[in-house]
């Protein structure tokens, strides 16, 4: 078995994170993941959108696997690419598969409840990392598992 991968939910990390009022640098943000909490592997996942082809490449040069969902325009012009599903999925067939020791799951996301206890029961879980404890769901935190802010972490985290 590996170590620990890290599963993230790129549209609820970086509008956590924006929030907040500073930028994450995501270079330091994978040497964190991997520092910390001995993150081999991070999944990333966004919605694609062609216009942010060299910020993917970018985040890709800074060590994290990115999976992409096709977006679609909503009545009011929003681009919605809802990757849950994409995430929950990756995440249960890589404990399954026994790819990983434990899992580092990024989010404030509610929906990602599930995931999140279904992994503490099987020890499959090491932290559920939430950029802002205001927007994180009480659904998470009623689960009862380890909880960390990064705002905590604003001063190593963030792009100057």
């Amino acid at each position: 078995m590996a170590g620990n991968y890290a599963y993230i939910d790129g549209a609820n990390l970086h509008k956590g994170i924006q929030e907040l009022g500073w930028r994450l640098d995501y270079r330091r943000f994978r040497i964190f993941l991997k520092d910390r909490y001995a993150v081999e592997t991070a999944y990333l996942f966004l919605g694609f959108i062609s216009q942010n082809t060299t910020m993917y490449r970018n985040l890709q040069d800074a060590g994290f696997v990115i999976v992409f969902k096709p977006t679609i325009s909503n009545a009011a012009g929003e681009v919605k690419g809802n990757c849950d599903a994409e995430l929950v999925l990756q995440a249960t067939s890589d404990f399954y598969e026994k790819k990983f020791r434990q899992a580092v799951i990024v989010t404030g996301d509610g929906d990602f409840a599930c995931l999140v206890s279904f992994l503490k029961a099987k020890q499959g879980l090491q932290v559920v990392l939430s950029p802002n404890h205001k927007k994180c769901s009480r659904l998470l935190t009623r689960a009862k598992v380890r909880l960390t802010f990064l705002e905590e972490f604003r001063e190593i985290l963030k792009n100057e």
